[in-house]
């Protein structure tokens, strides 16, 4: 079955909002200390899939903090078309295959990885955990998976380097002031990041209601560490003021130039994260990207733009092989990891699940969730008939 005839039949499908939390049940915003309390938690039930964390999590956090993670752009149609997209391609089971033997073995960017599966960078992690990305670290080394770490996050780069034991790579929004750019990318090489994973997407902000809602505030002591050297306003507020669209730690300015000129300054793999359009996927690779990342930026930015999964197989011909390209959004289970490389994505990305992990027991919750889903992608290569992720292709859809 070729891409084009799957994105097809995807076009063609209802779109439902189930399997998407809105948060709007939940009352009060104090304060909530983290427990450290075992996961049996939800009905006394230790939870057995991705899904299951998030009510955990939403009980251990502030509603500020649920709502910025849990929350998409405007009306939140792309956020609950990225899981629908997923849920409404259906696999093909294979019999009397010998799957006794499974290799989940892949390499990035020149990087071996026991499998395709990373921690997608995400914002101010002591939002849900008091030791943030330090404890996010320690559970995606437990875990064997890499970690993407934000150019937001509330522990500096040099910090989480010293603690990782790991791998690394930085996500980094370039600023308006590029020398403090520069500045920023060498401190996450120096600090032993292995690639850089630059965010496209965000000239601005998207119309983020829950935050609004809300009044997103990061609590006094917190801030975002990696940018602290730009003042107090640029570590403590993402936010633009209220009569612009504009934030000071976005810089609206930046074209294929600058990846240009990052290119020139970087040590490093340069991997563009937030490409949607086939077009712009075939510039990345113009321009000398070692790969991308199909994303919308978990449906926070653009609402009413298509799920990352339908917009893949149109970014996978545009590039046409010339770089490898990741996907994330709406990944919740094993499935839907087989289903993202049988389009052709090297790997995949996660954001909310292992935050509602990290939420829910720290470290451990971070491992626990990962590990849940390496099991249920090798679970679904072996229903499927596969026995490594280079087998996997478009001979696993029903059609």
């Amino acid at each position: 079955m070729k891409r084009r005839e799957i994105l097809q039949s995807l076009a063609a499908l209802t779109v439902g909002a189930a399997g998407v939390t809105t948060g709007a049940e939940q009352q009060g915003s104090a304060k909530k200390p983290v427990s450290t309390a075992p996961l049996a938690e939800a009905g006394g039930v230790t939870p057995v899939n991705l899904f299951e964390f998030e009510e955990i999590a939403r009980k251990r956090v502030t509603r500020m903090a649920y709502d910025y993670v849990a929350g998409g752009a405007g009306d939140e149609i792309t956020l609950r078309r990225n899981r629908s997209a997923f849920d409404e391609l259906l696999l093909k089971p294979r019999a009397l295959r010998d799957v006794s033997e499974l290799d989940t073995r892949c390499t990035l960017f020149g990087q071996p990885h026991e499998f395709p599966i990373l921690l997608a960078p995400t914002a101010y992690h002591k939002l849900m955990h008091a030791e943030g990305e330090i404890a996010t670290a320690r559970g995606a080394a437990a875990a064997q998976a890499t970690m993407v770490v934000s150019t937001f996050a509330t522990t500096a780069i040099e910090d989480v380097g010293k603690s990782a034991t790991g791998r690394l790579w930085f996500q980094l929004y370039v600023q308006p002031d590029r020398s403090f750019t520069r500045d920023l990318v060498q401190r996450a090489e120096a600090a032993g990041c292995r690639a850089l994973v630059v965010t496209v997407d965000t000239p601005v902000l998207g119309s983020r209601n829950r935050e609004e809602r809300s009044q997103f505030a990061l609590p006094t002591g917190m801030a975002a560490e990696n940018l602290k050297a730009l003042g107090a306003k640029s570590a403590r507020d993402h936010r633009p003021t209220q009569k612009e669209i504009y934030s000071i730690t976005l810089d609206p300015k930046l074209t294929w130039e600058g990846i240009d000129w990052l290119r020139s300054i970087s040590k490093t793999p340069l991997i563009l994260k937030g490409i949607m359009a086939p077009e712009d996927g075939k510039l990345a690779a113009e321009h000398g990207a070692a790969g991308i990342i199909v994303s919308n930026h978990g449906a926070r930015n653009l609402d009413t733009s298509p799920a990352t999964i339908e917009a893949l197989p149109r970014v996978l011909d545009a590039v046409g092989g010339m770089i490898p390209v990741l996907v994330d959004g709406g990944i919740r289970r094993g499935t839907d990891v087989v289903k993202a490389l049988a389009f052709g994505a090297k790997a995949v990305l996660i954001g909310r699940p292992y935050l509602w992990g990290l939420a829910a027991q720290g470290a451990g919750g971070v491992e626990r969730v990962v590990k849940i889903l390496r099991k249920e992608l090798e679970a679904a290569m072996a229903l499927c008939g596969k026995t490594s992720i280079a087998e996997i292709d478009t001979s696993v859809f029903w059609r």
